[in-house]
């Protein structure tokens, strides 16, 4: 590709590069969490765009920049709209571009709702595999059967092959049976079976991922949960404060989650500090703070950082590369001015 030229990478080109390639997704956003940890980054606070008369529709500019093995700048753009559920299309959608760091010119134009979705269901994944730590892990629930949760699920299941039950709740039980269909996809060996209640999910599961739609706490009472138990809030606003503040609490950035009325940032509202907050993952990662707190329910509140998608853009570019797959425009550019005619 010349110095000029972009890579355009479609949705369905990214699926098929990313196929099969659960590790190395998992290492890469392994890999930033820990550089991000160690202060080699630079991540903005996220841009949100909000409509009028339309609470849940929302569409976010993550800008970030990841040092280390990468050293790779871009920002994404990514919209959440609920509705499209209704509509047979997904909530989100997204696009996401790198900038060399030598011109600080576009180099790639990438679809990104696979990039994201990817992202956020391995950063999960890693903290249920991390938080885990030598035990077992045989039961796992899922509240809210969409995409996220199915890619988390998927992730898990490539870091933890000895999952056997999967316990599944939503509110619409179209979705949950569609989704268990999915899942069991992957392994005739599992056992899926939708219940009838979170609660349900908390007695029966070691590990609980939550990605819902809800923009406020609707989860006040997790007394069924095992004492070990382990929570990945990838949703964010599904626990009550109360919850959070009698949990062990880790976090992919303290100041972002920190935002946007979280069930985090409630919990330090409520208290005015954030002390309740332990670590961060790539803290836990580069072995600066232990993976659990005894005696307490764990929870993941990953907020979703964008040198996560940075580090999945790097990587699916080398696939790319090596499988000589995508479009290059090698015009996108105007010339100089210099050399334009009056």
């Amino acid at each position: 590709m010349e110095n000029d030229g972009i890579l355009l990478l479609k949705g369905d080109e990214i699926v098929a590069l990313f196929k099969g390639r659960e590790a190395e997704i998992m290492e890469a956003v392994k890999t930033a969490s820990q550089i991000h940890a160690k202060g080699d980054s630079m991540l903005p606070h996220s841009s949100f765009l909000r409509f009028p008369d339309s609470e849940k529709n929302r569409i976010i500019a993550l800008p970030a920049y990841l040092g280390g093995e990468f050293s790779t700048a871009g920002i994404k753009w990514i919209s959440s709209f609920p509705g499209n559920l209704g509509k047979d299309m997904e909530r989100a959608s997204a696009v996401l571009i790198l900038n060399s760091l030598d011109t600080g010119r576009p180099k790639a134009f990438l679809e990104s709702s696979v990039i994201s979705s990817s992202r956020t269901a391995a950063s999960a994944a890693l903290a249920g595999d991390c938080l885990r730590g030598d035990k077992p892990l045989s039961t796992v629930g899922m509240i809210g059967c969409g995409l996220i949760n199915h890619e988390t699920f998927r992730f898990l299941f490539a870091a933890r092959p000895e999952i056997e039950s999967v316990f599944i709740y939503d509110l619409n039980r179209e979705r949950a049976e569609q989704f268990r269909g999915k899942c069991q996809q992957l392994s005739e060996k599992l056992n899926l079976e939708i219940v009838e209640s979170p609660n349900i999910v908390f007695q029966k599961a070691s590990v609980t991922a939550f990605a819902t739609t809800a923009i406020k706490p609707h989860i006040s009472d997790i007394s069924e949960c095992r004492s070990d138990s382990i929570i990945l809030h990838t949703s964010l606003r599904d626990l009550s404060p109360e919850i959070i503040l009698t949990a062990d609490n880790i976090v992919d950035d303290i100041d972002h989650v920190c935002r946007a009325q979280t069930s985090v940032h409630l919990a330090e509202q409520q208290i005015g500090n954030r002390n309740f907050i332990r670590c961060t993952l790539g803290d836990i990662f580069n072995g600066e703070a232990p993976p659990r707190q005894g005696g307490k329910i764990a929870i993941f509140s990953p907020f979703g950082m964008g040198v996560l998608d940075l580090a999945l853009g790097e990587l699916v570019c080398k696939l790319a590369t090596e499988k000589d797959c995508g479009t290059v425009i090698d015009s996108f550019f105007p010339v100089s001015w210099t050399q334009r005619g009056n």
